[in-house]
């Protein structure tokens, strides 16, 4: 579960991370009454207004309506309700929204960090996320902070530093070190930095999340290290042990058809083919999207019904892939394992009728126990669903329909 940078700053300042202080806002009116209470909490007489969406490269994305970029500076209290009017209710696309772009709800008035003093700012990436490959956390830093990081492996990997942690034993004090020496730090700084880290892995762990990546990490210019943005990444399936962080959850940012599809426990996700997929277990439905690939077509979605597939489930799956207007038709792919197949082809009919007319081809796949039962349902039915025993045949079926 992804969550706005502002919630995401106030998990790490409870686990003791330094943040650039902020307050969130709806109205311009609300910002500029948040700039008030911050310039009386801070000091600061500069303000950075942050549009709240989820996505990436907010400051180099452009307000559609407006013509605003996505983080502004105001250099008077009397600036801010105009810019964040002008950010406010209006369509930000960025590089990881697309065109499209995302409606901003909220923005974010924020402390301006990067005053003169005695040395100049500076900034850094610094990420925790899970290696899959070797089931270790890694912390990955570099010298490079405020770009994105995938620039940053193509045009300069040898600057980003990568430090795994045993999650047995957990970070250790040479281990941020090390990470602080690798940044070229020294003196307060270098003694900030690791306490930096330290609390940001303590966070990372203790709210079970999948991916924290601060960008940039900054070091003002009087040697203090600091958040200044934050993007974090919630395993879902350890929600239910954080139901205060669940409820940070924020549906409008989200797929309608994706939040749809978790209220029926269904796994879905949205891609841009034309062949509809229903399969129960992931890595069949991966299969099952390359075999779409090879025969010619695209899949529209992912979507996984699990082992105890029935005709609610079914049902809802359909009517989920079918408010895709790019789907030509809908494959569906079962194993039958922990679920029988004839009750799956059952869920099938039953789903069918329930909807009424459906204008796209369908295509069945059974295989496993009770499969041969299973194709007898869908073939007596009497609608318009093609069985098919061999994924071979399913393939060949949908390369039919979609050309």
């Amino acid at each position: 579960m992804n969550i706005h940078e502002y919630q995401a700053k106030e998990i790490l300042k409870g686990y003791g991370v330094t943040i650039q202080e902020g307050i969130v806002a709806e109205t311009p009116e609300a910002a500029h009454e948040a700039a008030k209470k911050l310039n009386a909490d801070t000091g600061t007489e500069w303000y950075v207004i942050k549009a709240q969406i989820h996505a990436g490269g907010r400051g180099k994305g452009k307000v559609k309506e407006t013509g605003s970029n996505g983080v502004v500076l105001a250099k008077s209290l009397a600036e801010v309700s105009e810019k964040a009017k002008n950010i406010l209710g209006g369509t930000l696309a960025t590089h990881q929204t697309g065109p499209e772009g995302k409606k901003v709800n909220k923005v974010l008035i924020a402390q301006d960090v990067y005053y003169p003093g005695e040395s100049e700012p500076k900034e850094y990436y610094m990420s925790i996320l899970l290696d899959r490959g070797t089931g270790w956390n890694v912390i990955m830093a570099s010298t490079e902070g405020g770009m994105d990081i995938e620039t940053v492996a193509d045009e300069s990997p040898d600057k980003i530093f990568k430090e795994w942690i045993d999650p047995k034993v957990g970070l250790q004090g040479f281990q941020a070190r090390k990470v602080a020496f690798a940044l070229g730090l020294e003196g307060e700084a270098f003694k900030h930095m690791v306490k930096f880290i330290f609390a940001l892995y303590k966070a990372y762990v203790g709210t079970d999340s999948s991916m924290f990546e601060i960008n940039p990490v900054l070091k003002t210019s009087d040697n203090k290290i600091l958040a200044v943005d934050s993007k974090v990444n919630i395993d879902d399936n350890a929600l239910y042990r954080h139901k205060d962080i669940a409820e940070l959850r924020d549906l409008s940012e989200e797929d309608p058809a994706e939040v749809e599809a978790s209220k029926a426990d269904l796994n879905y996700v949205k891609l841009d083919g034309n062949v509809g997929c229903m399969v129960n277990g992931a890595g069949l439905a991966m299969a099952t999207m390359d075999m779409i690939k090879l025969s010619g077509g695209e899949p529209a979605n992912f979507l996984d019904v699990g082992g105890g597939a029935n005709a609610v489930t079914v049902e809802a799956g359909f009517r989920i892939i079918l408010k895709d207007p790019n789907v030509k038709a809908i494959l569906i792919n079962i194993f039958g394992g922990i679920v029988r197949c004839d009750r799956v082809a059952s869920g099938v009919v039953e789903a069918y009728k329930n909807i009424g007319e459906i204008n796209v081809p369908i295509i069945v796949r059974l295989q496993g126990t009770n499969a041969e039962e299973g194709a007898k349902i869908i073939e007596e039915s009497g609608l318009k669903v093609t069985s098919a025993i061999v994924l071979k045949d399913a393939a060949e079926k949908v390369k039919e329909v979609v050309g």
